[in-house]
């Protein structure tokens, strides 16, 4: 290329490039002339917008401070932030001195700004300056802290600011709320949050919480009819039921405000009042006393049911609340009232009673039908008069009894021989009888005279000198403790040498009964019976010795004559039938006197208390069987027959053989003698209930009824032979055995021997003990 194209190259370049700038430049200054015309636009609607604000600051009165770096320079208001100067006592008003002015006013306010200034802290107070009250509210916006400040008026001046008063209204514990026409709360307090479970309002219309639907119905309500609602409401507050009396006011300006104050204690303190006065009305109602409260105006205000029945006044027309004169118009219309000459000065009387402010005297009203009353009357405390109507017909009817039966008391002490007083509980004598004084040697007006136990002691000292035995007795008397009180009794010795048994006894009321008897004759009598007593034991117990001496001395003989006999008896044909007929009845007789003697001896042993049985398994059958063999030859002799009558569940008893075979022997030996020829001697045994019976019957002439009383004495029947022991031998025995026997007789149709034999060994059985065994 050229050197001349070369310049038109760079020439062209050249031109381009200029063209270009220029265009650029034009771009340019056209995007800034649209950023200056938005700018001044933006300029313009801030400049309307500061007007505005100080249009309307200055509207309510307020002056507008920014505070930047502790500067403080009026952003609007400057006539009210002369008016605040002024209030504050300062000459000019001037932002920086007004602040000042603020801060020195009160410690508080400068701790409030400094807050305010240094970490942005919201505030509001007021500050009371030489010439008036300035209301001060901060807020912080970015970088800047904000002051509106207002001056109150003369009528405003004691007013709060509505932040205040919000803060006021916040503080309540109690739910309070401003709420709209329709009810629906617009402001509420932090209560009002609390109560419904919410953080804000907002949040409680999202969630449709409420404290009280009710409550929104009574606020719109009172927005309905302009007019103050009130009402109480049981509402549960953090889980607890809560009482609040509820007012809802229309307000000025429109909306309502809502006002609840909690009256839980107020309620339940009104509940309990009024239960009280339920159950009153029902204690009163179960009383046997009648019961009217009549009001101020003298009417019926209340009847218990005694009164309705005591009058016979019918229910439905004491419903009806009648006056007091016309239920006693009623009452002597039916003669139920005391007869008087003079009803209307005596009705007269009565009803002047609602005058008196003290309680009248109480009356005994004596009624036609014989009946007595005790009439008391009372000033209400709510007004009025209160009557109570006793029946006392049957308490004068016990009193008098009552007083009968003292005096038949007093009467039947004093004729008694022993020397009777009663004490109380606080040592006063309440009673004696007349053998008191005598027996002391003192009059009855001394006793009287002596008032309590130790005047009484003071007139028995002489007598009786032990002072100790008076204060241990006096612990009988007066001492709380019931172990001091319990019963007691002793002899003593006095002056004159009497023997005295006293007594004390305790008395159902808390009193003590003492009585003194003289026993010096009983115990000369009792020394001399205790004498006799050890003479006849002596002569009892020579009597046993002599019995067992000589019965002892008569068995050794009686076996030599037995043995003899026996001897001859075998002696074959060296003996002649006489002569063996004689040695039988040797032998008869001398068996004869030895069993008398073992009776003797038994019964003398059973009086000693010294038979002890030999118990062993006995089987029944077996010892009837043993008895019908042993007198089959008298019984065959007599042409009399055995039978033995023994069930098989009998089994086996358990006692002393030999015992039990002595009673079977005495009673079949018994009834061989009072059968005639070609009669029948029954042995029995059976089971009872709980005992076993072994019986011997016979078929002889019976026995009278005048001997039945007498049949188990001893030394009954000796007309028969030997001592007459036999059956009461029988009766020891069958008794020592724990048992006892039985006759059955009628006479001419034979007699029947029943010995009873328990079970079971009682305790009152002698010494055996008795088991049955199947």
């Amino acid at each position: 290329m050229s050197s001349h194209q070369l310049i038109l190259a760079a020439a062209a370049g050249a031109v381009s490039l200029a063209i270009c700038a220029v265009l650029w430049a034009l771009a340019q200054r056209r995007h800034a002339q649209d950023r200056v015309a938005a700018i001044a636009q933006k300029l313009a609607a801030l400049e309307a917008r500061a007007e505005t604000a100080q249009a309307s600051a200055e509207a309510f009165d307020s002056a507008l401070l920014a505070v930047e770096d502790g500067r403080a320079l009026l952003a609007s208001g400057e006539e009210s932030l002369a008016v605040c100067a002024a209030a504050l006592g300062l000459s000019e008003p001037d932002p920086q001195g007004v602040v000042n002015a603020l801060m020195r006013a009160d410690p508080d306010h400068a701790r409030r700004l400094r807050a305010l200034f240094e970490r942005g802290e919201a505030c509001a107070f007021e500050v009371q300056g030489e010439d008036g009250l300035v209301a001060v509210e901060g807020r912080a916006a970015g970088a800047l802290a904000w002051l509106r400040l207002s001056s109150a008026t003369a009528d405003d001046a004691g007013l709060p600011t509505a932040p205040r008063f919000a803060a006021f209204i916040n503080a309540r514990p109690t739910p309070a709320w401003i709420a709209a026409a329709d009810g629906s709360p617009v402001w509420v307090n932090a209560a009002w949050l609390k109560a419904a479970d919410a953080i804000s309002l907002d949040e409680a219309a999202a969630r449709g919480a409420a404290f009280d639907r009710s409550a929104d119905a009574l606020a719109s309500e009172a927005a309905n009819l302009g007019q103050r609602r009130d009402t109480v409401r049981w509402s549960t507050v953090a889980g607890k039921r809560r009482a609040f009396h509820i007012a809802a006011q229309p307000l000025e300006g429109g909306g309502v405000g809502v006002w609840t104050e909690d009256v839980s204690e107020q309620e339940d303190l009104r509940e309990l009042l009024k239960r009280n006065v339920e159950a009153h009305d029902e204690t009163l109602n179960h009383i046997a006393e009648a019961v009217a409260v009549f009001d101020k105006a003298k009417k019926l205000m209340f009847h218990n049911t005694a009164f309705a029945e005591l009058w016979g006044l019918e229910p439905a027309w004491l419903a009806e609340q009648p006056t007091h004169s016309e239920v006693l118009d009623r009452l002597r219309q039916r003669r139920r009232l005391p007869e008087t000459a003079d009803y209307g000065k005596w009705k007269a009387g009565e009803l002047d009673r609602y005058e008196q402010l003290a309680a009248g005297p109480d009356e005994m009203w004596s009624l036609p039908d014989g009946r007595t009353l005790k009439v008391v009357r009372q000033p209400h405390p709510m007004g009025g008069l209160l009557l109570l109507y006793s029946d006392i017909t049957g308490e004068l009817k016990l009193t008098s009894q009552y007083n009968a039966l003292i005096q038949v008391q007093q009467a039947t002490l004093d004729k008694l021989s022993d020397a009777v007083t009663v004490f109380g509980s606080d040592g006063r004598l309440r009673l004696h009888n007349e053998s008191f004084a005598r027996f002391w040697n003192v009059t009855p007006a001394q006793v009287e005279a002596a008032g309590d136990f130790e005047g009484v002691v003071e007139l028995c000292i002489p007598k009786l000198h032990d002072r100790s035995f008076w204060a241990e007795l006096k612990g009988r008397v007066a001492d709380p403790d019931p172990q001091a009180r319990a019963p007691t009794t002793g002899e003593v010795k006095t002056s004159d040498s009497r023997i005295v048994l006293y007594q004390s006894r305790p008395l159902p009321d808390g009193a003590t009964l003492i009585a003194f008897t003289d026993v010096t004759d009983a115990r000369k009598l009792e020394g001399a019976l205790e004498a006799k007593e050890q003479a006849l034991a002596d002569a009892e117990r020579l009597k046993r010795d002599f019995v067992g001496n000589v019965s002892y001395e008569l068995r050794t003989p009686l076996t030599t004559i037995i043995g003899y006999s026996e001897l001859l008896e075998r002696s074959g044909e060296g003996l002649s039938e006489r002569g063996r007929g004689h040695a039988a009845a040797v032998k008869q007789a001398a068996t004869q006197l030895a069993r008398s003697i073992d009776d003797v001896l038994d019964m003398a042993q059973i009086d000693a208390d010294e038979m002890a049985l030999d118990l062993e398994d006995v089987r029944v059958a077996d010892l009837l069987a043993a008895q019908a063999e042993r007198w089959a030859p008298e019984a065959e002799a007599a042409n009399v027959a055995i039978v033995v009558e023994c069930p098989p569940e009998v089994g086996l008893i358990r006692g002393d053989a030999r015992r039990l075979g002595q009673i079977l022997t005495h009673l079949v030996e018994n009834a061989l003698g009072q059968t005639p020829a070609g009669g029948t001697v029954t042995l029995g045994a059976r089971k009872g209930l709980g005992e076993v019976q072994l019986s011997v019957t016979d078929t002889g002439r019976g026995i009278p009824f005048h001997v039945q009383a007498h049949i188990f004495d001893r030394f009954i029947g000796r007309e028969r032979g030997g001592p007459g022991l036999g059956l009461a031998l029988v009766k020891a025995l069958t008794e020592l055995h724990g048992g006892w026997v039985a006759l059955e007789s009628e006479p001419g149709a034979g007699a029947t021997f029943t010995c009873h034999l328990p079970e079971e060994a009682m305790a009152a059985a002698a010494q055996p003990e008795l088991g049955l065994r199947a």
